[in-house]
């Protein structure tokens, strides 16, 4: 019986030592940034101008706006968990060779922006940045996309605006879902800071939506992304299945090439 107790308050130890875990360090599980110094220059292979926004508390929000020759539109794009612009400036040039021009932001912490992180300055930031774009371009002519942790920004965005359309690329149900089925035996929708309901958000879009995901995705399951294109209320919208895609190679996967071409023209 006393090995018994023993071994429940072990048990009971560790649980909670799990619990604090999270709780405290659930940003450094979710955001992987990379940091640049402030006078870093980059360089890419496409014509870029780099620009700063502010947001109300201050923080400086690093951003890069690719010009293609002759532009088709923009897209508006908000990058995943890991890195930096450094690393997300030299994808946007796929989407420049289409003759989209692209605006590309970093989250606070990452690269060369500032500020602290919450889920409320996720949106109101990508806002400040969809507001740029609207100084730019007609909003008929914006496309919103998104990419794993960016799949929940980009759609909240296109849910208080009126894009021309929202792509997301390995999109996830929500934050909550996504930590329950990593960590079920924890109360996540009590512990967790980011939610980032997505499936709430995509309700109230109005535009046509498209969402690649591939069946080997093993950082955000494809029954995540499928529940998702399930929970879309209206008929324009399409999911692209990259049979064999993991997480983030799908750009090597015929399927992506074609029908990225396809979706946004």
């Amino acid at each position: 019986m006393k090995k018994f107790k023993k071994l429940v308050k072990i048990l009971v130890a560790l649980f909670i030592t799990i619990v604090l875990m999270l709780y405290f360090l659930q940003e450094k599980l979710i955001f992987m940034p990379t940091t640049l110094a402030h006078d870093y220059e980059y360089t890419f292979s496409k014509p870029f101008q780099e620009f700063n926004l502010f947001a109300e508390d201050g923080a400086q929000l690093n951003g890069l706006h690719f010009k293609a020759e002759r532009p088709k539109g923009v897209i508006l794009y908000f990058h995943g968990n890991a890195g930096d612009l450094s690393r997300w400036g030299e994808i946007a040039s796929f989407f420049v060779d289409k003759q989209y021009d692209v605006i590309v932001m970093d989250y606070r912490k990452y690269g060369k922006s500032t500020g602290k992180l919450s889920e409320k300055v996720l949106y109101t930031d990508a806002q400040l940045f969809y507001d740029y774009s609207l100084q730019h371009y007609e909003e008929h002519e914006i496309t919103v996309y998104g990419r794993s942790l960016g799949t929940g920004i980009a759609t909240q965005i296109a849910s208080v605006n009126k894009p021309n359309k929202l792509i997301l690329e390995t999109p996830y149900y929500s934050l909550v879902s996504l930590a329950k089925n990593r960590f079920s035996f924890l109360p996540i929708e009590s512990l967790l800071k980011y939610k980032i309901p997505s499936h709430k958000f995509i309700q109230q879009v109005a535009c046509a939506i498209v969402i690649f995901h591939g069946t080997d995705d093993r950082i955000v399951p494809y029954s995540s992304g499928k529940r998702l294109y399930e929970s879309i209320p209206h008929s324009k919208k399409q999911m692209i299945t990259i049979n064999g895609g993991a997480h983030n190679n799908l750009i090597q996967f015929d399927a992506y090439l074609q029908n990225s071409t396809k979706v946004l023209e």
